[in-house]
């Protein structure tokens, strides 16, 4: 059965520069692959999100993750009152704000 694996080969060890090359070079690639791809997108979005949020005012047109239209009443640290309808007030957290809608998307409120 030895004629299935070489002697020199066989009687080699593995050394500690076989070590970096084969395991701590990938794994840092593929680290560095998931921040690229992964995280760093998820916090420049969470960013703008919180730029979004820290730019809102009264009378803005908005969209809530829920798809709910209304335009902004009032804005306090953590609560937005929203006008959903002609007298209709939701009030809910800001994180719950999606996007800004231009202005003139809600025409009969």
């Amino acid at each position: 059965m030895s004629f299935f694996i070489s002697d020199a080969y066989a009687a080699a060890g593995s050394t500690q520069g076989d070590i970096f090359t084969s395991f701590v070079i990938p794994m840092g690639v593929i680290l560095g692959g998931f921040w690229f791809f992964l995280i760093r997108p998820q916090q420049k979005k969470q960013k703008e999100h919180q730029q979004l949020l820290a730019g809102l005012n009264k009378g803005d047109e908005v969209v809530t993750t829920g798809g709910i239209l209304g335009r902004v009443k009032d804005v306090s640290d953590q609560f937005v009152t929203l006008e959903i309808a002609s007298g209709v007030e939701v009030r809910m957290q800001k994180q719950a704000i999606g996007a800004v809608m231009p202005k003139g998307t809600l025409k009969n409120l």
